[in-house]
């Protein structure tokens, strides 16, 4: 990592100039920000989003209920709207005309997505639905609401990471930008008199 490369302008030299201190400053304050801030800011988020999508599974698995529905006839695959369980992409799917019962005890009948890949009448299947039997997709599931935080919590620390490092280029940059032009005026002032160092006049 080139923060590390500013260290060295630590060292006692005669040559050192008070940019290249500042560059060191620069350069430890970013790996500090890097070491620390970045990994800090990927945890925090991770957890709050692992908190938020814990608690969005629990409220899925609360209102959605997993019924037994049975299937009446298969239909054609152009012969069945968009369903929500085709989102999830789960596994086969056949397009069907089904009964289900749902969680308050009312009847229902209508295509649905069935996980068959032959559907016969009769066959029985898991249907997701609300409590009064509308269909809708499956509820997340713990382990994929937590690999989803993971990744939320490893693109905060990555995102952290490239800002600080962005900010450091910058302000080097910057830094070097006012040392060109500082070197630009002694230039301007010196150049008169350049090679005429004993000549007398």
């Amino acid at each position: 990592m080139r923060a590390i490369s500013g260290l060295w302008r630590w060292r006692h030299n005669p040559l050192r100039r008070g940019t290249d201190l500042a560059e060191a400053w620069v350069a430890l304050a970013a790996l500090v920000l890097l070491l620390v801030a970045a990994p800090l800011a990927g945890v925090l988020v991770g957890g709050l989003a692992q908190d938020a999508l814990q608690q969005s599974v629990r409220d899925q698995h609360h209102d959605r209920h997993a019924v037994t529905a049975t299937v009446v006839r298969a239909l054609d695959r152009a012969a069945l709207e968009t369903d929500p369980e085709s989102i999830t992409g789960r596994g086969a799917r056949s397009r069907v005309v089904a009964d289900w019962r749902a969680p308050d005890g009312s009847s229902h009948h209508g295509p649905v997505l069935a996980s068959l890949k032959t559907p016969r009448p009769g066959d029985h299947f898991t249907l997701w639905t609300d409590t009064h039997g509308g269909i809708v997709a499956r509820p997340l599931d713990p382990a994929t609401a937590t690999t989803h935080a993971v990744l939320a919590g490893f693109g905060t620390a990555m995102l952290a990471a490239g800002l600080v490092e962005g900010g450091r280029r910058l302000t080097v940059w910057r830094m070097v930008r006012r040392r060109y032009a500082r070197w630009d005026q002694a230039w301007d002032r010196t150049g008169p008199d350049w090679g005429r160092t004993g000549t007398g006049s």
